[in-house]
This record gives C-alpha cells, sequence and structure tokens, in this order.
C-alpha cells in the first residue's frame, strides 16, 4: 500500500492514545505526557477502561466509545492485546496506528493476526517495538523519547528507536529541528521506502536522514530513494559493514561480495549520501540543512595556526578534495594587511597573535577570491588572542554560514577555551566542527553529494545495444536444467557467453585422453599454442586440482597432459567427477591486463555485477568494484573507474591502454545476460585478458538455480527494474510507420529539434503553461525514468529516427493510480499516431497492474478530449480549477481511493 493513509500519521489533527496511564514510569504515562506536553494542537484521546480522566481530558474505556474516529492510533498496551486492538481502530474507521509494544513475533502468531486484522481495514501500522513518532512541526511528540525535538526541514527514519533519542539529543544541542521522525521498528508493514516516498515531495522536509539496518523490500527502496533523491539530500548510515560474506561461495564472485559491499551499491547507485558512523550522520545533517552541494570543493583555509592548517590540508587531500590555488591579486592583497611573516599562500596562516580584526579581512579578501568555493576558518587558542572574540567578531560578519555565496566551516580546536567561541558561532548559523579531520569529512559531503546527484543525470554516449542470440544461450541453459546441475562446464559457460557477444578463445569438448590428440592436430594450425582443460560439472576451481595444463605445442604434449590430469583427478579421489577435456587455443597477450566480471545474487537485492582485477589472486587483492544491475555505459565506465586496475586499464610506460569500449561491452553484456535469465544465480569471467586489441574470456563459470522455471525477461529479482525493451514496435499509420519504443536517456538528444516542431500553443496545452522550451535539467527527468513506476514510450520516423511523439504516465508509490500525459509534433497531429500511442500506453499500464490512468487537460483542448472519449475515458470538471478537465479511463474494477 506504500503512501496510503501515511499523512494521516505524519500531519496528524487528532491522536487516540490506547494503554494511557497516569502511573509513574509507565509507557503509557510517558507516552501522554510527551504528547500533552508537546504543544499538540490537536484532540488528544486517552483510552484506557481503568480511567475517567487522564491529564484534564476525558478517558475512554475502549476505542470504540470515542466521539470521533482519531487521524493517528498509538498503542501501548501488552503485546498479546495488540491483534484485537487493530481490529478494533478498523472497525472504528481509523487507518494509521503507530504500534509502540515490543514482543510482537513471529513465533506466537501475533504478527501475523496483527496484520491480518490492518489488511481487513486498509490500516497502516508503523512498528511495532518502536519508540513512536514525532511531527515537531504539528507538535506532536507520540514517543516516549527524553527531550522533544524542536520544528524544522530535518526528516529522520530510524529503525533503532536508541538512534532516535540521541539524534533528537544532538539536535537540540545544535539547534536543528525535524519536519518528521519516525521510529520504523520491526517493519512489519510500513517500512523505510514507503516513508521515503511520504516524503519525497513533502515541501516541509529539506533532507532526510536514515538509521538502516535492513531493507525488506529492496525494489521499493531503489525506486523511492532514486525519486527523492532528484530533489533532495538523503543521509543513510547502515549498520553491519562488516557482516561476512557467503560461505559456500562457488564463484570467486560469491567470494569477495560481501553484504556490505552490496549495500555500498545499492545506496550509491541511489544517490545517498552514505555515512559510517553517528557523529558522521550528525556532520552531514548539519551540512546539508545549511548549504548546497558543491559543483568543485576548492578549499581556502584561514588559520592563527599553521601546523593546524597543514594538518587540515592532510585530512583535505586525503578525502579527494582540492585545495583552492589563490589569485596572485588575492595575495597581493593580503600582504597589505597580514604581518610580513604570514604563510603566503593557503592555508593563510594569519599568525597565532591574530585579533579579531585580522580574521575578518583575511576572511573577506579570501573567500572573494574566484578559485575558492568552501572556506575553513580555523583557530587554535593562545595567550596572545581570544578564542570567543575572535568567533563573536566572525559571526557578525557571516549570515547563515555563508559568505560571498560561499560556504564557510569553522573549527575552533580545544575544549576549555572553545566552548563558548562553538556556541557563538552555532547561533550565527555557522558550521562548527571540532576537528580538522571532519572539517574535511563536511567538505567532501558536500563534494560527494553534487556527484551523486550528477550521477543520476548523466547520460549514456551512444544509442549501442547490446546483439545477443538468447535462443542459443536458452537452449544451453535448458540443457543443465534438465540434468539437474548447477554448475555450467566451462564449454557451456563460454558457449553462452559467446552468444552475448563475448570473445572467447576457439576450442572443442572431446570424451576420453585418447580423443584429445585429433582435436588438437587441428587447433594447432597456424602455429597456435594448446591449453587442455579438464571438463566437469561438479568440480569449479580447475587449477586448485590440477586440472588445467598449459602451453602444449603437439598433439602428443597435450594427449599426455590430459593423461596427466585424469591421473592426477584419479589420485585425489576425484577421478568419477571428470566428464572429458576441452582442448583451448592459447590467448597469448603478453601486455594484457587480467580482469574479472561476475555476478553474484544478494538475497535482497537481487543479482549485481562485479568487476575488477582478475587472476588467481583475485580474494587477496581485492581490487573490485560492485553495481547494482542493469548497468549502461555511463555505469560501466564508472566501474573502471572506481577500481585501481582502472589506472593500468589506461595504459602506462609503453604499455598502450586497453580497448575500454571493449570492457564496457562486456560488462552490459554480462548486465543483459542477467536480465534475460533469472535462473543464474552466479558468473565468473576471470581472467578476462584485456589490452589495446579487445577483450577475450579465457575462463569462465556460470552456476544457475535449476529449479527455476525460465520466465519471460526482466529477471523479477532486480531491485531495478531495467528498460522494457520487450514492448517496441511498429506503428503503422496510412501514409507513415513509426518505430515505438521506451524511452531511453539518450533520447534528450532528440527533444530540441521536437520542440522546434511544435507551436507555441501545443506546448501550452500540454504543459498546462506558456512555454517555449524545457532546460537541460527538464529533459534528464524527462529522460531518465525508474521504469517501475514511471513510463514514457516515443514515436520516432522512420528512417531518420527523429523524435514524432511521447507519451507517459506517472504513477503513484502505491502503483494503482498513473497520470498521463500525451505530446504530438504538430505537423503529425490528425494522422493517428496520438491514438496509437496512447493505446500502446493503456496497454503497457494494464500489463503493470495500474488500475486508473488519469489526466489533466485544459478546458479548449477539444481535440485531446475527442481522442480520449474515443477510448474510453470520462471527463469530468476538475475539482480545483474549473478551467481544466480530468480525463479517467478505469483499467481495473479494483480501483481504491488515493491516498
Amino acid at each position: 500500500m506504500t503512501i496510503r493513509h501515511l499523512d494521516r500519521a505524519f500531519a496528524p489533527r487528532s491522536v487516540a492514545l490506547i494503554g494511557a496511564s497516569e502511573r509513574p514510569g509507565s509507557l503509557g504515562a510517558l507516552v501522554l505526557s510527551n504528547i500533552v506536553s508537546g504543544g499538540f494542537a490537536g484532540t488528544v484521546f486517552p483510552v484506557n477502561p481503568k480511567y475517567a480522566q487522564l491529564s484534564g481530558r476525558p478517558c475512554y474505556a475502549r476505542v470504540s466509545d470515542l466521539p470521533e474516529v482519531p487521524d493517528l492510533c498509538v498503542i501501548a498496551t501488552p503485546a498479546g492485546t495488540v491483534p484485537d486492538l487493530v481490529e478494533q481502530i478498523g472497525l472504528a474507521g481509523g487507518r494509521a496506528v503507530v504500534v509502540i509494544t515490543a514482543g510482537i513475533g513471529k513465533q506466537d502468531g501475533l504478527r501475523q493476526r496483527m496484520l491480518e486484522a490492518a489488511g481487513r481495514h486498509g490500516i497502516r501500522i508503523i512498528g511495532p517495538n518502536t519508540i513512536g513518532l514525532l511531527a515537531p512541526r504539528v507538535g506532536l511528540n507520540a514517543s516516549f523519547t527524553h527531550i522533544p525535538a524542536r520544528a524544522g526541514s530535518l526528516a529522520l527514519l530510524s529503525q533503532s528507536g536508541a538512534i532516535v533519542s540521541s539524534i533528537v539529543d544532538w539536535a537540540e544541542s545544535e539547534g536543528i529541528g525535524f519536519s518528521q521522525i519516525v521510529s520504523l521498528g520491526d517493519m512489519a508493514d510500513v517500512d523505510v521506502g514507503d516513508c521515503l516516498n511520504a516524503l519525497a515531495t513533502d515541501a516541509g522536509t529539506s533532507a532526510i536522514l536514515l538509521y538502516l539496518e535492513s531493507i525488506p523490500d529492496a525494489r521499493k527502496f531503489m525506486s523511492a530513494a532514486r525519486a527523492v533523491v532528484r530533489l533532495k539530500p538523503v543521509i543513510a548510515l547502515k549498520a553491519g559493514r562488516h557482516a561476512q560474506a557467503a560461505k559456500a561461495a562457488q564463484t570467486h564472485t560469491g567470494a569477495l561480495a560481501g553484504a556490505d559491499g552490496v549495500v555500498e551499491a545499492a545506496l550509491r547507485r541511489a544517490g545517498i549520501i552514505r555515512v559510517n558512523d553517528l557523529e558522521d550522520l550528525f556532520a552531514a545533517a548539519e551540512i546539508t540543512a545549511r548549504f548546497k552541494p558543491l559543483e568543485r570543493g576548492r578549499v581556502a583555509i584561514v588559520t592563527n595556526g599553521g601546523g593546524a592548517g597543514v594538518l587540515a590540508v592532510d585530512h583535505l587531500v586525503e578525502r579527494g578534495c582540492e585545495l583552492a590555488e589563490l589569485d596572485p591579486q588575492t595575495i597581493a592583497a593580503l600582504d597589505g594587511v597580514l604581518p610580513p611573516n604570514w604563510s603566503g599562500a593557503n592555508p593563510v596562516d594569519i599568525i597565532g597573535d591574530a585579533p579579531p580584526a585580522r580574521y575578518l579581512e583575511a576572511i573577506r579578501l579570501v573567500a572573494a577570491d574566484p578559485n575558492v568555493d568552501v572556506l575553513l576558518v580555523m583557530n587554535c587558542p593562545t595567550a596572545l588572542a581570544s578564542p570567543t572574540a575572535a568567533a563573536k567578531a566572525m559571526a557578525g560578519l557571516i549570515k547563515n554560514g555563508l559568505i560571498a555565496g560561499k560556504p564557510v566551516l569553522a573549527t575552533w580546536l580545544g575544549e576549555f577555551a572553545a566552548g563558548e567561541a562553538r556556541r557563538l558561532l552555532n547561533e550565527a548559523g555557522i558550521a562548527s566542527i571540532d576537528t580538522p579531520a571532519k572539517a574535511a569529512d563536511a567538505v567532501s559531503i558536500l563534494t560527494r553529494w553534487r556527484r551523486l546527484t550528477s550521477r543520476l543525470q548523466r547520460v549514456p554516449s551512444t544509442h549501442e545495444t547490446i546483439h545477443v542470440d538468447r535462443a542459443a544461450a536458452s537452449a544451453v541453459l535448458e540443457k543443465v536444467a534438465a540434468g539437474d546441475r548447477r554448475m555450467l562446464t566451462e564449454p557451456e559457460a563460454k558457449s553462452i557467453l559467446a552468444a552475448y557477444g563475448i570473445a572467447v578463445p576457439r576450442g572443442v569438448t572431446v570424451p576420453s585422453v585418447d580423443a584429445v590428440a585429433a582435436a588438437a592436430t587441428e587447433l594447432l594450425a597456424g602455429g597456435a599454442q594448446l591449453a587442455v582443460k579438464m571438463v566437469s560439472s561438479s568440480l569449479t576451481h580447475k587449477s586448485d586440482l590440477g586440472g588445467v595444463v598449459l602451453n602444449l605445442e603437439s598433439a602428443a604434449a597435450a594427449r599426455g597432459a590430459a593423461q596427466a590430469v585424469q591421473d592426477r583427478l584419479t589420485s585425489s579421489g576425484h577421478g568419477s567427477a571428470l566428464e572429458g577435456f576441452w582442448v583451448e587455443q592459447m590467448v597469448v597477450r603478453p601486455q594484457a591486463e587480467e580482469l574479472l566480471v561476475g555476478v553474484t545474487t544478494d538475497p535482497v537485492f537481487g543479482p549485481v555485477l562485479m568487476f575488477g582485477a582478475g587472476g588467481v589472486a583475485v580474494e587477496v587483492v581485492r581490487d573490485t568494484t560492485m553495481e547494482l544491475l542493469p548497468v549502461d555505459d555511463v555505469l560501466a565506465d564508472d566501474m573502471i573507474d572506481r577500481v585501481r586496475i582502472g589506472a593500468l586499464l589506461a595504459g602506462y610506460r609503453n604499455r598502450p591502454a586497453a580497448d575500454r569500449g571493449a570492457i564496457v561491452l562486456v560488462l552490459k553484456a554480462v548486465s543483459q545476460l542477467l536480465i534475460d535469465f533469472p535462473q543464474i544465480v552466479a558468473l565468473d569471467i576471470n581472467p578476462l585478458l584485456a589490452d589495446a586489441n579487445g577483450v577475450i574470456a579465457v575462463d569462465a563459470r556460470i552456476e544457475i538455480d535449476p529449479s527455476r522455471q525460465p520466465i519471460a525477461p526482466p529477471n523479477p529479482a532486480m531491485a531495478i527494474r531495467p528498460y522494457p525493451a520487450d514492448w517496441a514496435g511498429l506503428l503503422v499509420l496510412d501514409d507513415q510507420s513509426f518505430d515505438v519504443r521506451a524511452i531511453r536517456p539518450v533520447d534528450a538528444e532528440l527533444y530540441p529539434r521536437f520542440l522546434q516542431g511544435i507551436t507555441r500553443e501545443d506546448l501550452r496545452l500540454r504543459f498546462l503553461m506558456p512555454t517555449t522550451s524545457l532546460s537541460p535539467d527538464a529533459l534528464m527527468r524527462l529522460t531518465q525514468l525508474d521504469y517501475d513506476r514511471d513510463i514514457a514510450f516515443v514515436a520516432l520516423t522512420r528512417p531518420a529516427g527523429e523524435l514524432a511523439g511521447v507519451v507517459r504516465y506517472a504513477a503513484d508509490p502505491d502503483g494503482r493510480h498513473a497520470e498521463f500525459g500525451l505530446l504530438v509534433r504538430s505537423d503529425l497531429k490528425g494522422r493517428g499516431l496520438g491514438t496509437g500511442l496512447l493505446k500502446h500506453l493503456i496497454a503497457y499500464a494494464r500489463s503493470r497492474g495500474i488500475a486508473e490512468l488519469t489526466g489533466i487537460l485544459m478546458g479548449e483542448n477539444q481535440r485531446m478530449q475527442a481522442l480520449c472519449r474515443s477510448l474510453g475515458f470520462t471527463m469530468t470538471t476538475h475539482a480545483d480549477d474549473l478551467s481544466r478537465i480530468e480525463a479517467r479511463l478505469v483499467l481495473s474494477s479494483d480501483v481504491s481511493s488515493r491516498s
């Protein structure tokens, strides 16, 4: 149900506390006291049959006795009572419940009974086992936190109640307020994805903090996070960074892919800023609340202590930040106001005896430098000048933490002498950070924030698609599954790679030692050396078992090698697992780098792609990175840049650069393979040799789950819905045909010419306001879609491939209601293109389970209204604007009310 009825919890007009009490120290008394003392302007209904009155208010024996249906019900009663209370709330018409009570588990059936009762009435449950919910903007503290939270623009979602209390305590000391605080608890119903969806469009929330221990619904989480991050920053602290990797991994990828690595990939893909501890979470919250992201982070330092400035530089460089190169004019101006022995460069050491006036002159001049993006002002306590006086002067100069439009951070070192100074800085809206290391972290957050959001808006550079032979790959996988095998042999694995355009060495499978010589004779033509490898569907790491012999130059040598392999396996007790031999031409590329490309399946996020340094020591070197599927050109490029071996691939000394484009194609091909075949659970290409002449997969392993039935793509286990390629087709009209397919990010390039072909009037009718163009950001939002909740189909002229029309819908997070829009080039109107596109969208909406399509039309747009009526839409005057018409098409009888 995602956001349905959550508005009643997040901004309630009335609250019922079930289990309210006056017994000192009891949960019911603590929560009631917090609600009453918090300044909640709405109605409060205590519910407890033991009392007639609590806190000066009538107390009701049961929910059914309440004079009205409360927006929010809070339960603080013993666990055994909760399911029946949820049923009573539902019968009374309540739809939002916070269950503070712990101990509602799966084993005793209480959790299931509670959820069944909630499901019967459409109730949303936050919890159980939660500290409660705080909505500071309406003065609600329905929790047992030790202090209330002040109102502000920061939202907090936490699975831990203790973390909620800690953050509220910290925020109070920093003067930071909250729009919403939700203690999620066990997340039996409402989870972090639901709350992200609800907060995405909340104008009162400027940033969201997450404390996560688990993510129950990866696709919902990713869809919600990628939507909200485009609008506001999300900062996450994910516990469990050092969880053990999968123990019985059959591939190098499986052994390397720890759970936290997958979470890191997911958060990065979602554009979420990840931090590693509570202190970092607090700092990130403060920094994102005060400042905007930085395109560049060139830092200038003004300090009265040279050593402290040098220390700060070390920390900045370690975090990938830039030190600003001061403009010569700035240095000349500083020469005029600073002592002759000042540092003469950045860091700007204004000497230990610096009075407040010297600080102010240096700050003004350095902040005005065009090469400076952010200013770090530092103070070391000395007997020659007062830290407090310096802070007071700085606070008077800088309003809201900015000077010359640039962020200013302050680091006043020490404790005793710096305490009052920090208080003054905080009150002035200046971010006061205790140490140079944390100041560097703050700058890093501002630049990382920009990089993460920019990644969501980057566009693949080409229209190139992967050409594959799905039928050939499917035949191999069906054969393996029919034999109830999990591991493909090397020849089988390589045949699948070849079907997806990945180069593999030439080779042949033979059943016995005696057959090796004949195969070798054929493959030796042209002077190639050979490799002989064991073939086994049960033994995977061939080299470890002595099952690989290389650099063979004759048929006799190849036969002898096969015999030796067979003897070794027999003596080690593995002889029965030998099924034959793979005789293969050796790949000799002395200047190639050994790479690893692999896939493992995470239980939460589904298939995950890994890339990095390959070879026999991959698990020792551990130079790898991961990315959630699907992967395109942009993401594949990023993967190459993130690993250390990426620098070697760029070429060095007399070694030319490797064919980067070929590596990108392999990453995309493996991504497509996993999209097409959900039965594949793990894959290794190791090594993938890469040099200036391209790439070739020297060895490969593929593991499947033979019990999984083949299904039409895309792979449903993927946390991010891939591009719906199967919805491409040809739209044939009387005098012209168009290619119709789902929109791609690269289609942003087609929009400028498309918009030139649309009249001002048609643009006004489509966008409901006068407009003549769309900004680059708007074009990115139109072409970079989630594909899970949003879709757009384009019609392209044949053969030119010009954009002729676009139809789209944006679904609400429930996935039941969607709003559509249609735009056709003005010179092509009246030919049936709009009708064809809208029919295509309706068919897609039905396939995705959308129950209702709606669209807002200008009242004067008679042509569009006629088109909609012809397809079964009903027309009604818009409730909020009589000049507009709402077109509505019911696709399913199960149309529920909107949240």
